[in-house]
């Protein structure tokens, strides 16, 4: 979340919660979607390609927030190839010589201001 590329293209106004992270009071739960992006990591190295397939998860989680209204995706974890885990301060990504994958998994929520 840190990354410049991530900075620059999240919406600033939609909240992101991973993990154990506790929010402000939810008014209105929407409901819970996953993504899965894969980038193509031939000639790169490992990270670069994670955090490109992690940046367009979180991209795919804002677009859902915009489309149903909400504000916030709460809960966010790690769903890759099925297998939930949940973290305030990482992500899990399947990195191989041509291919890294992130599936995310959240709730979007309308916060109260």
């Amino acid at each position: 979340m840190s990354a410049s590329g991530a900075r620059e293209k999240l919406d600033p106004e939609i909240k992101f919660f991973f993990g154990t992270q506790k929010p402000p009071k939810v008014v209105k739960r929407i409901g819970e979607w996953g993504t899965n992006k894969k980038t193509n990591a031939f000639g790169k190295d490992d990270k670069v390609a994670c955090e490109w397939a992690f940046l367009s998860a979180m991209l795919e989680l804002q677009e859902r927030v915009k489309k149903e209204g909400g504000n916030a995706v709460i809960n966010i974890k790690s769903n890759y190839r099925g297998k939930e885990t949940s973290s305030n301060e990482t992500y899990e990504c399947g990195a191989g010589a041509i291919m890294a994958g992130v599936a995310l998994k959240g709730t979007v929520v309308r916060l109260s201001r």
